[in-house]
């Protein structure tokens, strides 16, 4: 007995509201089997299974029918599930009647009237007097199809004028909504209309009946009066005389109503032009309220207006109205390039520029504005930064802080992290400041304001980018907002690399001011140029570190991530190192010449000022370094051990084979260095050598830690990375694969890329390979077993697969296993379906052998072997 299915579930339509007989989506849940399954659907309670089309067991289209609700439920029914449930509704909207004196914005169909005037001499046919509403009861028309209505009356119609005049096609067409009450005053109506109809013809006839009697015996008389005369339109005659009477009758009437009826041609034709322009005058006069509007700064009113001439003459075919909408397209193309120009003019408002994008999306500008903006104002900014260089280097207007009545970026910062330590940023500056200070110090400050009064807004404009929210609510119907999350996911790296090239600008310059022999020689031209400037004091390098402490301070409560800062923070470092040093050599210099200053007066006590003065020359030093020597979040301290700090050098300046080259040397300093000096302060009759010697040995402990682990970060974590899209190039499925052929592509690449480690190591130092092999192997291991135990099921093939290509790269690098990277391979097997065929069992080891037999000379390496490194 097969089991009962859920019944259906309505969980979306698309759209979600709109007029009769819309076309719609609806999407839910066991919707039934089949085209038969589906036997029932009503939307706002009308039934619409006759316009339905079965598309799957989720999806199903149709029309909405005439509900008499305006908003109801969307209900399925299906023979397998029965009566279904929604969790949407839709919205039924009700077109509005337009009366015959109210104004509309769309072109109305005129009907063709008779005229008296041109067709005067023409009969009139009854079908043009026709009634519009014969019953005289308010039209419901139905929505049923016109095809339907000819094959239920075959041969029939419901027009009344027809010959094969249908009523029961009438009423169903023009009255299915109607009540029986209505219908019965329908039929009241149409007798009273038959009645009046004939008691009007009859009264008619005989109020002129004196008339015709009258016309009658004028005619008799004439008619007489012709055949006494005996002859007919001879000159003189009663016959040529009555023709001439009525031509010089018919000439009068025309000439006296000519004057008239041209007169009322003219008017209707005034009348008819003044109606179309009056009805019409929103288009009309479109293209002058635009210009003004423009003129007037008011781009919200130029888009409403043009998205409604868009909807109602977008595609008229009215040569006035296409002649019209043209100019308007015309004004709305200036309109966008005006905007897409204040939207690039620096500086701007974070304000300014988002309204302006709004804009040109609403619009539907070409391109990415949004992004154009966002590339500008980089450019902008990377300008703004060189300029604050070349400014101070020229003596221009010596960067005028004083004078900028802006605010300045770090005193903005007064209230958030310096309040801390509770103080500003910057103490308050004398009138002499701009003389008295260097201007490499100038010059840093007024770099970081750059930065702190430009990134922010750069960095919310990104976000708002990427989250969607620079669009309006047309925007976002139109599906702006979509398409501008899918730009955003893609540009995402070039962003990323306009900040880095942000931040290494930002240090490029400060290095260039104040270290520039950290520079490469080929950058020195565009960041330095400061030879000739005064060498800076500890005080000033302290004042330099506070101020570029404050600008990351300002750029990390940004929330931009901390790798793209890493730059500042290792200027940091140096800076703080630099000034340490510095401070230490000018103490020295200072301390040195305190002799100098020796007057030999003594006070009570006997001595002189020279021991107040040391003091005082020592306290002013610490007290100098308390800036530098602080360590903030993030930061390094300065005071660690040197071998420390030339391993953070170390790590970030050296490529691959000279990291293996330090570990050497560290494993032989270690080895025989340390103790061959050991014995070298032993026989000079040195003591404490055992502490020198561990002391020495711990450090060069960690550094070759240190190193090594950023060897094996640098080699296994591209290995490891490349497991994964090798597994599953090519839609690869472990439940739907064909029988394996042998190991894949993916983990030969792996194997050749191990092996070009061991390459590596094996030319610098032999003894190494073993520790860096294991630690690659561990970490592959690690990978594969992470790899296997994410898959949900495997198929028998899949399952082979599987353990072939794991027992092919367990028994290739062997030679290297340990405890950690043998418990993840068989973690891994044990992920796998176990195989119980022989036949499979016979195929995996075939395959293996045939896999070993093909990479023999490549796995050679992994095997022991005599053959000494290359020294280089």
């Amino acid at each position: 007995m097969s089991r009962a299915r859920q019944p259906p579930l309505v969980t979306g339509i698309s759209p979600k509201e709109g007029a009769a007989w819309t076309k719609v989506t609806i999407r839910g849940e066991n919707l039934g089997t089949g085209p038969a399954d589906l036997i029932g659907l009503s939307i706002c309670g009308h039934n619409c299974l006759l316009t339905a089309e079965w598309m799957s067991a989720s999806k199903i289209v149709c029309r909405v029918g005439p509900a008499k609700d305006d908003k109801g439920e969307i209900i399925v029914t299906t023979k397998s599930g029965g009566l279904g449930t929604s969790t949407v509704s839709f919205k039924l909207l009700r077109p509005e009647r337009i009366g015959i004196l109210d104004q509309s914005a769309v072109w109305v169909d005129e009907m063709n009237y008779y005229d008296m005037r041109t067709d005067r001499n023409k009969g009139i046919s009854p079908l043009s007097l026709r009634p519009s509403n014969p019953l005289g009861i308010d039209i419901d028309k139905g929505k049923i199809p016109q095809s339907d209505m000819e094959l239920t009356f075959p041969g029939m119609s419901g027009d009344f004028t027809s010959e094969n005049f249908s009523a029961t096609w009438y009423l169903i067409e023009n009255h299915a909504g109607s009540s029986f009450e209505q219908l019965k005053a329908a039929a009241t109506n149409l007798k009273k209309q038959a009645t009046k109809k004939n008691e009007g013809s009859l009264a008619y006839v005989k109020g002129g009946l004196s008339t015709f009697f009258e016309a009658q015996d004028a005619l008799a008389a004439i008619h007489q009066r012709q055949e006494s005369d005996g002859t007919e339109r001879v000159e003189g005659s009663m016959t040529q005389r009555l023709e001439n009477i009525l031509n010089r009758a018919s000439d009068t009437a025309d000439t006296l109503f000519q004057e008239v009826l041209g007169r009322k041609d003219k008017a209707d034709s005034t009348r008819n032009a003044l109606n179309v322009l009056q009805r019409f005058k929103f288009l009309f006069n479109l293209p002058l309220n635009i210009e003004r509007n423009i003129q007037k700064g008011d781009y919200d009113v130029v888009i409403n207006d043009y998205e409604k001439a868009k909807s109602l003459f977008g595609n008229t075919e009215v040569p006035v109205f296409k002649k019209v909408y043209a100019e308007v397209e015309t004004r709305i193309g200036a309109l966008r390039s005006l905007l897409l120009e204040k939207l690039l003019q620096t500086p701007s408002t974070l304000h300014d520029q988002k309204r302006y994008i709004r804009y040109l999306s609403d619009l539907h500008a070409p391109g990415d504005p949004a992004w154009q903006c966002i590339y500008a104002q980089h450019k902008w900014i990377l300008q703004l930064m060189q300029n604050c260089r070349d400014e101070i280097l020229m003596g221009v207007g010596a960067l005028d802080l004083e004078g900028d009545t802006r605010p300045l970026a770090l005193g903005r910062l007064s209230h958030t992290a310096s309040l801390k330590r509770g103080g500003s940023l910057r103490t308050p500056r004398p009138s002499t400041w701009r003389f008295e200070t260097p201007q490499q110090v100038q010059f840093v400050e007024k770099l970081s304001d750059v930065v702190i009064g430009q990134l922010p807004n750069f960095w919310k404009l990104w976000i708002s980018y990427v989250n969607g929210s620079l669009f309006s609510e047309t925007g976002e119907k139109s599906g702006q907002v979509e398409k501008s999350k899918k730009n955003a996911r893609q540009r995402q790296n070039d962003f990323k690399k306009m900040i880095e090239e942000l931040t290494n600008r930002l240090v490029k310059l400060i290095r260039g001011a104040l270290l520039p022999t950290t520079l490469p020689q080929g950058e020195l031209n565009l960041y330095g140029g400061w030879e000739n400037k005064t060498e800076l004091t500890g005080a000033w390098l302290t004042q330099i570190i506070h101020t570029v402490r404050g600008c990351h301070e300002a750029l990390s409560a940004m929330e931009i991530p901390n790798d793209l800062l890493q730059v500042i923070q290792d200027l940091l470092l140096e800076l703080r190192v630099h000034c340490l040093m510095v401070t230490l050599l000018h103490t020295t210099e200072d301390v040195k010449r305190l002799a100098e200053k020796e007057d030999w007066v003594v006070d009570n006590e006997g001595i002189t000022s020279l021991p107040s003065q040391f003091e005082q020359c020592v306290v002013q030093m610490l007290q100098s370094l308390k800036e530098p020597l602080e360590i903030k979040a993030g930061e390094i301290n300065v005071r660690e051990s040197p071998l420390k700090n030339c391993y953070d050098n170390l790590k970030h300046y050296f490529g691959e084979q000279r990291l293996l080259i330090i570990l050497s040397n560290c494993q032989y300093l270690e080895r025989r260095t340390f103790l061959n000096l050991a014995d070298h302060f032993e026989k000079h009759g040195f003591t404490g050598t055992e502490k020198i010697t561990r002391v020495s040995m711990e450090a060069v402990r960690e550094l070759d830690r240190n190193l090594f682990e950023a060897y094996i970060e640098r080699r296994a974590d591209p290995i490891a990375g490349s497991l994964e899209p090798g597994i599953y190039a090519g839609y690869f499925d472990w439940r739907d694969c064909q029988t394996p052929t042998g190991v894949r592509n993916y983990l030969k690449e792996a194997l050749v890329s191990i092996i070009t480690v061991h390459a590596e190591v094996f030319t610098v130092s032999r003894d190494l390979v073993p520790r860096v092999l294991s630690k690659i192997v561990e970490s592959v291991a690690d990978e594969m077993c992470r790899l296997m135990q994410c898959v949900s099921s495997f198929s028998k093939n899949g399952a082979l697969q599987a353990r072939l290509e794991l027992c092919a790269l367990r028994d290739a690098i062997g030679a290297y296993l340990n405890s950690e990277s043998n418990a993840s391979f068989k973690l891994a097997l044990d992920a796998l379906p176990q195989l119980h065929s022989g036949a499979d069992k016979k195929l995996l080891e075939e395959l293996l052998n045939k896999f070993k037999s093909s990479m023999q000379l490549q796995l050679t390496c992994f095997q022991p072997s005599s053959i000494q490194p290359v020294k280089r």
